[in-house]
């Protein structure tokens, strides 16, 4: 009765915890703040500005003003205003989920001064607005089943090695599929997805090597967790779910900086995130003893001492 209590309740806080993590985020997603940018004369610009509210942030700039912004990514839309028409500008490197919020609520605004919208901008195929997140979640998976296999089939430990061919190869079958679904990676873009797979393989790997099997407790939520985190921008979701989870996981690094290079933009910070974390998992790869690895059968090997020919546990228990 008492294993069938814990074992209940372990899988009801397993199960709030993958629902808190996952679930939630997308529970709770509202816009708040969401940088939008405004070009009209003064006149037309002050009624525009009386629609700020706590959702969106309207900023009245000039054209050349709105271009850079909408460029440098710094809002998800530009609303420019003429005599008689109103366009609305809007770049495909920004992630959809805050392109999407601006559209609609610059074409309320618009619609609202009475003026006929367009839309100048080339809207995303849904397998360009899929690819990002799918390439980051599929290197990481690779990764991760690579070095499981290691550890269940007592293969060597994934070394370094392994891990690089491994993210070369799974590299490879992500830009294999990318293409398959009409989005064909640069130069850059491949190097980069390429980059994201060494990182992901070596720190999978430095886990799998002091860990074993019970890596895959750490990889696998990681994995269930991050990709419904990383498909937002940070204005739509909780404040908690921001700081807690979106300000650090690495999916909506990949997934960013992949996109802006779809769109032959550029990434900087992106590099530094994923060397941070090849070098973490070379230290790991590196430092202090791995684990033992788990038999396949499930039995321990004790071993036999060949000084007495008695396993090594009874020896120690009859000395």
């Amino acid at each position: 009765m008492r294993t069938a209590l814990v074992t209940a309740a372990a899988g009801a806080v397993v199960a709030f915890l993958l629902g808190l993590l996952t679930f939630g985020v997308q529970a709770t997603v509202h816009p708040r703040d969401v940088p939008l940018a405004v070009v009209a004369p003064p006149p037309v610009a002050e009624r525009v500005k009386a629609a700020d509210s706590a959702e969106v942030d309207i900023r009245v700039v000039s054209a050349d003003e709105a271009r850079t912004l909408l460029a440098d990514k710094e809002v998800y839309g530009v609303l420019e205003i003429a005599p008689g028409r109103a366009a609305i500008r809007l770049n495909p490197a920004v992630n959809p989920s805050g392109t999407q919020v601006a559209q609609q609520v610059l074409t309320g605004v618009a619609q609202g001064a009475g003026l006929p919208v367009e839309v100048d901008a080339r809207a995303p195929t849904a397998a360009e607005r899929t690819a990002p997140l799918a390439a980051s979640a599929l290197l990481w998976v690779g990764g991760m089943i690579a070095g499981l296999l290691f550890v269940v089939l007592r293969g060597q430990r994934m070394r370094w090695l392994s891990a690089l061919v491994t993210a070369v190869l799974v590299t490879g079958s992500t830009a294999g599929l990318l293409v398959w679904w009409g989005v064909t990676p640069g130069a850059a873009a491949l190097t980069f997805l390429l980059a994201v797979a060494v990182a992901f393989a070596l720190l999978q790997a430095g886990l799998f090597r002091h860990l074993g099997i019970r890596a895959m407790g750490v990889l696998g939520l990681l994995y269930l967790m991050a990709p419904a985190v990383a498909g937002q921008v940070p204005e739509l979701l909780h404040p908690v779910y921001e700081a807690v989870l979106w300000s650090w996981t690495p999916f909506r690094f990949s997934a960013e900086g992949l996109r802006s290079l779809l769109y032959d933009g550029s990434v900087t910070t992106e590099w530094w995130v994923f060397g941070g974390i090849a070098l973490v998992g070379v230290v790991l790869l590196l430092a202090g003893q791995e684990a033992q690895t788990d038999r396949a059968d499930g039995v321990v090997d004790i071993g036999v001492d060949q000084a007495d020919g008695l396993p090594r546990a009874e020896r120690q228990h009859t000395a």
